[in-house]
């Protein structure tokens, strides 16, 4: 039991580093990005970071990498499908946000949601379940060989919870946040919770009109 425990601890403590470490290196080289417009919504950083090469699964059987990730903005969250409350909430908001922009804009960026629990969120699992959101959303997932390098370079955590009960069930923690890739393939900023749709449509046209 006092194994476990620990684990748990080293989970939570390596977590809030993390975001510690975030917020204090933001906080730290501000001013923000001078390249960046001015934004409501989203927490710019004082310098674009380098996102390395990544391959996953899409549900729709082709391939996500860092190439794709090249070209428009791209907002990026990772979850999973039977997470309680905060995927559907913020997917919801990203949905809403959507509709508020006009064709023009929705050309110029793309919202991904990457599972952080590949076991049980199947292509066609991850294909219903973003497709309820919104069809134009990119839903793909990876292995932890694959996610790990790729969420750490993004500055987001995530742990699987031990089964509660005998079928299997369990919960994923991880970040909240969603990261904000530029058309160079670099993340540049994160969209942080509370999510308000008017505010992130607002930002995501000032981007796409930015670049």
């Amino acid at each position: 039991m006092s194994g476990r425990i620990s684990a748990n601890w080293i989970i939570l403590i390596a977590a809030l580093a993390a975001g510690l470490g975030l917020w204090l290196g933001m906080r730290t080289f501000a001013p923000a990005d001078p390249a960046l417009p001015a934004l409501q919504s989203t927490v710019p950083f004082p310098r674009p970071r380098e996102v390395p090469d990544f391959e996953l699964a899409r549900s729709d059987g082709a391939k996500l990498t860092r190439a794709d990730w090249t070209g428009r903005w791209t907002i990026a969250f990772f979850g999973y499908t039977n997470c309680p409350d905060v995927c559907p909430t913020t997917l919801s908001t990203f949905a809403q946000a959507w509709k508020k922009l006009d064709p023009a804009t929705r050309d110029k960026l793309r919202f991904d949601f990457i599972s952080v629990d590949p076991a049980r969120d199947t292509p066609e699992q991850l294909a219903r379940y973003v497709g309820y959101f919104n069809k134009d959303f990119v839903a793909a997932t990876g292995s932890d060989d694959a996610l790990m390098p790729l969420t750490r370079a993004l500055g987001l955590v995530y742990s699987r919870e031990a089964p509660a009960d005998g079928n299997g069930n369990y919960a994923v923690d991880h970040s909240a946040s969603a990261v904000v890739i530029d058309p160079q393939g670099r993340e540049v900023g994160l969209l942080r919770p509370p999510f308000d749709a008017a505010k992130i449509a607002a930002d995501l046209d000032a981007l796409a009109r930015s670049r």
